[in-house]
């Protein structure tokens, strides 16, 4: 024990003299960056040391400060936007101040995402977005996450004020799993849940260095699922933005008292501190946020045979009645011949509203951090761990709950100037999630079963017989509680309103009794089960590496990597076929990329190709080719075909979740398909039963054939030009094509459980609602114009989209989803008078139609206006802020089923650069 105490302090004294060593020979560069015209303060100049990783960030005095062990004299970079860059060569330490010209020029950024490596916007060989950290710190909206839709092209789906998923080029869903979402290189969709969980657990704004965003396909550098775009959110470096950040924000929503009798109180409050130390540096954030959410009020009608709305907004009108956002009434059943008056009548369940069943109580808290260590001036490694905990409401084949969901994701990382090696886990927790319509359906069985059954099988008794028998004896007059005959209507009130006598009450003890105890058990049968609760332990692994080895080539750019990736399915039973046990999958995949530039520079060629195999599918490999022609400075045209894939989602190949009467949601894997029996027992397409209800034909009836299951491809091809005019228009267009095959469609099938003669209206047939690849191409194309304009310190933004399906399938829905034309409008002026700033933007988008597995319908046209008003304190480093989204409270819908959204107003107070 000795001895080892003693090898100990040795090691540990040898490590102390190696730091102490390393420290010493270290250099530290400070100098201020102002101004040139006005002698004013630069904050956020990126001064980087040439050759290498190291750099730093102006602060909000324009300050610097990094460290190096390079000797002098160095040559550093300073570049910002809307200023001349410069390289000046220092000699000295400390007092290495610069002063920048302005140029207000458009088009100096630089992005990463394209081709994996930096490369100018306008240089850029596909469409791509940026947002850096001063577009993010000046967005009128409360959050730079919602200002996503502002960017040209962009789309997303809101089915909570804290939960909006983003894609773009039609096909827009709830989950959008046709968009890669990656956060410092993590894919943050959840492995189980199969939904992005967009800024839920995501990056803090003080944390936002940038945002890049791919339109369309690209897979070939981001592997499966980029078939619809990427999304890349990149984090501060604490060598670089250094400092403590606070943000205290303040809002309200609810203004309108449209959707509750009172106006909702939004804290949101924010911190980042980061420190560096020599060679090692750290971070820490912390984010909270809370609101009364927005609301899914839809009484509409909604007929689920034919997947469309009908007339009647509650059972008074209709006693099929089956509202869009009421639970518990997609309960029904069509009365045969024993139920006299009633004999070929559809009745439903009475159901619960869903704000009578959901946490609307949400809340977010997002904690991260992250060490770095800088072994050389280009060799960096980092540990990181980012993780979210919230209550939200997420919409897919139901409207779920997810209260105390969680999520955690843990990266190490080593990172060089040409290379990275990267390794991850994401670590998914359901908590307290569960199904509402599961909830709604539970709540009536507990007070009276809709049906119970003999020895035998036969009825005995029930809410439906006694709906059946009240209503029959008030038709005769003989009802005791109501004397006298009654017309349909009346007796159709009078045996709901008996049938119901026992109903649970919102609100009431007994209501929330059981309701905490069916949301305290697990969806599913035996022990703890029969409730509506999910239990998911879904984890990823993930592994990955690139080296760009243009500096050893030479001749041509070049570039490789490769991932590995594990799922590790975990829900207990309550949402995949994992009841007996875990599932693994793992995937695979590469990618080789080589660049050419020719005719001194005019031209530039790039071609890179990636393979990728999942294990329960064949390989594939995914191209991509461009070509980026300068014809003149500034000003560049760019043709591109590119390709993608994916593979059908966890949940599309192994879900096996009941989701409301007599209807179950599987994976269209063959083992899901068997275990239903449903190559055997063939099932009838929705379609054809619809066809048979309307005509009374049998031969309408058509049977479905289950094929080989397959990944969904789509082929690209774009053309677009950007250009700079007298530096101050910017111009970005492009037209796209995009031919998918195999595409991973919806479908529902009514499997008969008895002979139609018995049962010709199917009220006791199995439905079964799972995935399948669309045996026709589905075509799509469609373009995008943004203009960028400056005079003086103003700045005049405006883009306008289109897109649209030219060749749909007539028998399968593919849920494009997407309005055909949407636009946007910005104004804004970072310093119109004495540090005084603002911004606005106004939204429009067409009327479309939304299909989903949840429900089917028409989304209005709506407009919205988003706008800031921001003061500096540069003596503080402070800026005030004041703004609102959709300051016009007019309430609108971005998906069916989904909630309306009001105006949200606040107030922020933002400090930086303390504690330096």
């Amino acid at each position: 024990m000795k001895n080892c105490f003693v090898k100990a302090s040795l090691c540990c004294m040898l490590l102390l003299q190696l730091f102490t060593l390393a420290y010493a020979q270290q250099k530290t560069i400070t100098g201020t960056v102002t101004n040139k015209t006005t002698g004013e303060p630069l904050p956020g100049v990126t001064v980087s040391l040439k050759g290498t990783l190291s750099g730093t960030i102006t602060d909000g005095s324009g300050h610097y400060k990094f460290n190096t062990t390079r000797s002098l004299p160095l040559t550093l970079i300073f570049s910002s936007v809307g200023f001349k860059s410069e390289q000046v060569q220092v000699s000295n330490e400390e007092s290495n101040n610069i002063q920048l010209s302005s140029t207000e020029i458009l088009g100096e950024e630089v992005v990463v995402a394209a081709s994996r490596v930096s490369e100018s916007i306008l240089a850029s060989p596909v469409s791509i977005e940026k947002l850096n950290a001063t577009a993010i710190r000046e967005t009128p909206t409360p959050n730079f996450y919602d200002a996503l839709p502002s960017l040209k092209g962009v789309e997303t789906s809101m089915q909570s004020l804290t939960f909006r998923t983003v894609t773009t080029r039609g096909f827009n869903t709830n989950g959008n799993t046709r968009f890669n979402q990656l956060v410092d290189g993590m894919d943050n969709q959840a492995p189980g849940l199969n939904f992005s969980v967009g800024n839920i657990l995501g990056l803090s704004e003080l944390d936002v260095a940038s945002v890049e965003l791919l339109p369309g396909a690209s897979s070939a550098l981001y592997g499966a699922g980029g078939m619809n775009g990427t999304l890349l959110m990149t984090s501060k470096s604490p060598f670089e933005y250094q400092g403590l950040s606070l943000r205290l924000q303040s809002g309200v929503n609810h203004v309108g008292k449209q959707q509750q009798p009172y106006v909702g109180f939004i804290p949101d409050i924010a911190a980042r501190y980061a420190k560096a130390f020599g060679r090692f540096a750290f971070k820490l954030n912390l984010c909270y946020l809370q609101a009364d959410d927005w609301q899914a009020l839809d009484s509409t009608n909604y007929d689920r045979l034919n997947g469309k709305t009908k007339a009647g907004f509650s059972h008074a009108s209709d006693p099929n009645y089956d509202g869009v956002n009421v639970y518990g009434d997609e309960i029904t059943t069509t009365y045969g011949t024993s139920a006299g008056y009633l004999n070929g009548v559809a009745v439903s369940r009475t159901g619960y509203r869903e704000k009578d069943l959901v946490d609307y109580g949400t809340k977010s808290l997002k904690l991260s951090g992250a060490l770095h260590y800088k072994f050389t001036d280009n060799l960096e490694g980092i540990i990181q761990g980012n993780w979210g905990k919230g209550t939200t409401v997420y919409t897919g084949s139901d409207r779920y709950s997810l209260r105390n969901f969680d999520m955690g994701q843990y990266k190490v990382e080593l990172r060089g100037k040409r290379f990275y090696l990267r390794a991850y886990t994401t670590q998914e927790r359901s908590g307290e999630a569960y199904n509402a319509t599961a909830l709604g359906t539970l709540l009536n069985e507990t007070y009276s079963p809709s049906a119970t059954y003999d020895a035998n099988g036969a009825v005995t008794g029930g809410w439906f017989a006694e709906y059946a028998t009240v209503y029959n004896q008030a038709r005769l007059g003989v009802f005791q509680g109501a004397p006298g005959v009654k017309t349909d209507l009346e007796a159709h009130a009078i045996a709901r309103g008996y049938a119901d006598r026992n109903r649970l009450v919102p609100g009431s003890e007994n209501f929330n009794t059981a309701k905490k105890t069916i949301t305290e058990r697990y969806i599913g049968f035996g022990t703890d089960r029969n409730g509506a609760k999910f239990n998911d332990k879904t984890n990823l692994y993930h592994y990955e590496g690139f080296y760009d080895f243009t500096d050893h080539v030479k001749v041509l750019e070049l570039q490789a990597g490769a991932s590995f990736r594990h799922y590790a399915l975990n829900s207990d039973g309550t949402i995949f076929d994992d009841a007996n046990g875990r599932i693994g999958i793992n995937e695979y995949g590469g990618f080789v990329q080589v660049g050419k530039k020719l005719i001194n520079d005019r031209i530039k060629l790039t071609g890179s190709v990636r393979y990728d195999k999942n294990e329960n599918f064949d390989g594939r490999f995914t191209p991509r080719i461009s070509g980026v022609f300068t014809v003149a400075p500034q000003h560049n045209i760019r043709l591109s075909f590119q390709t993608a894939y994916r593979n059908p989602t966890n949940q599309d190949q192994y879900i096996d979740l009941p989701i409301r009467s007599n209807t179950r949601l599987i994976g269209g894997l063959p083992a899901l398909i068997s275990k239903y029996d449903l190559y055997n027992t063939k099932g009838y397409t929705q379609a054809s039963v619809q066809q048979y209800a309307a005509t009374g034909d049998p031969t309408k009836l058509e049977t479905y054939t289950f094929g080989k299951f397959r990944p969904e491809s789509v082929s690209s091809y774009e053309v677009g030009y950007k250009g700079l005019i007298n530096n101050r228009l910017l111009i970005d267009a492009y037209y796209y094509y995009s031919k998918y095959k195999n595409f991973l469609s919806y479908l529902v099938l009514i499997q008969p459980t008895q002979p139609l003669a018995s049962d010709p209206s199917f009220s006791r047939a199995n439905i079964f609602a799972t995935y399948v690849n669309n045996p026709t191409d589905v075509v799509t194309q469609g373009g995008a114009l943004g203009l960028e304009y400056l005079i003086g310190k103003w700045t005049i933004t405006g883009n306008v989209s289109y897109n649209d399906i030219t060749k749909d399938s007539k028998t399968l829905s593919n849920s494009f989803n997407t309005p055909k034309y949407r636009f946007n409008l910005g104004l804004s002026n970072r310093n119109v008078y004495k540090n005084l700033g603002f911004n606005v933007m106004y939204r429009w988008q067409d009327a479309f139609t939304w299909n989903s597995s949840f429900v089917q319908g028409e989304v209005a046209a709506y407009a919205t206006l988003d706008a800031q008003v921001n003061y500096r304190i540069p003596k503080v480093n402070a800026t005030i802020k004041v703004g609102g989204s959709n300051i016009t409270n007019h309430y609108y819908q971005t998906s069916f089923g989904n909630p309306k959204a009001g105006g949200i107003y606040y107030i922020s107070l933002l400090f930086e650069d303390l504690l330096k």
